[in-house]
Formats: structure tokens, sequence, C-alpha cells
């Protein structure tokens, strides 16, 4: 068997997951794993299927092909897994008031400790007392073992008064 990463985006509308699932089942592929969402309109999604090797390059020509009914889909082979190092996983909690940059300045500063970012879910919401735009995002990070969290709450306390964000780890 062989392991294939898929991601696919195209205008929301029914009957999509059921059109990647035949597509898949019609070549003998498994489903394995997936995360899905609408977000501004646009279905899209990542997924893991594995597919007898004989299938792999008809099943990527077929996925590819569902690029006439509004799909753009890109399919990848699983790189075997390397061994890992060790981590810990903290999840990451933010909430603050909308501006440009708190992404890039919370990523930058994990990235530079060795920090994965395994998940990550955002969203804007609006503020129960003032109305206004609340951004907010939760996190589940892949922390190697020999970071220590102290030093990384700091760390992200200093970003967050700059960014006027609330922070917390778990």
């Amino acid at each position: 068997m062989t392991s294939l990463v898929m991601s696919f985006i195209g205008r929301d509308k029914p009957g999509l997951v059921g059109l990647l699932s035949s597509t898949i089942a019609e070549h003998q592929g498994n489903w394995l794993e997936s995360g899905m969402s609408r977000l501004g309109g646009q279905f899209a999604g990542v997924l893991i299927i594995q597919v007898p090797a004989e299938q792999e390059e008809a099943l990527s020509a077929a996925l590819k092909g569902l690029e006439v009914q509004g799909l753009k889909v890109s399919v990848e082979r699983s790189e075997d897994a390397t061994a890992e190092p060790e981590t810990r996983a903290v999840t990451l909690d933010l909430v603050g008031h909308d501006k440009t940059g708190i992404v890039r300045d919370i990523s930058r500063a994990l990235a530079s400790m060795q920090i994965n970012v395994h998940k990550m879910q955002t969203e804007l919401v609006s503020g129960s007392m003032s109305g206004e735009q609340l951004f907010k995002a939760s996190a589940e990070l892949l922390v190697p073992s020999p970071v220590d969290l102290d030093e990384l709450q700091d760390k992200l306390e200093a970003i967050a008064s700059d960014l006027m964000v609330d922070i917390t780890l778990d």
C-alpha cells in the first residue's frame, strides 16, 4: 500500500465529500485521516489515503481530473516517517482585538524555539460587550523536551503585551 497526502479546495456545495470519497473508493483507496472546513465560501481539506501501489497513478489522475467539477486537488506521496525528536504536547490559547501580524509574530517566536505547530484553529468573533472583532486562536504545539516551558511562557507574554492579546499555555 502507498500512502498519499491530498489537499483540495473548491466552491462549497453539497456533494463534494461524496465526490472525493467515491473517486478514492473506485481506485481501491482507503480514506484514513482528514481535516476539512468551509472558509470564505470555499470548502478545503487535507487527507491521507492508502491505495494499492498499482492504483496510485490512476487515483492521482482521477483526483486531479476533478478540476472540471470545480475542485483543485493536489496529491503527494507521503514520506516515510523519520525518527521525531522527543516532544510534549502543549495547548496555546490566544484572544485579543484583531490586528495584522498576530499569527506571524507568535509563529516566529515558536519557530525560534524549534516548536512545531501541530494543529491550529483561528476565528474572528464579536466581543460580547463592545461588539468589536476579537481574534481567537487555539493551537496544539509540539514542544521539544529540552525547551523550558517557563522560558516559552516568558517569551510569549512579552509578545502578548506588544500585540495586546491574552495567551495561555496548558
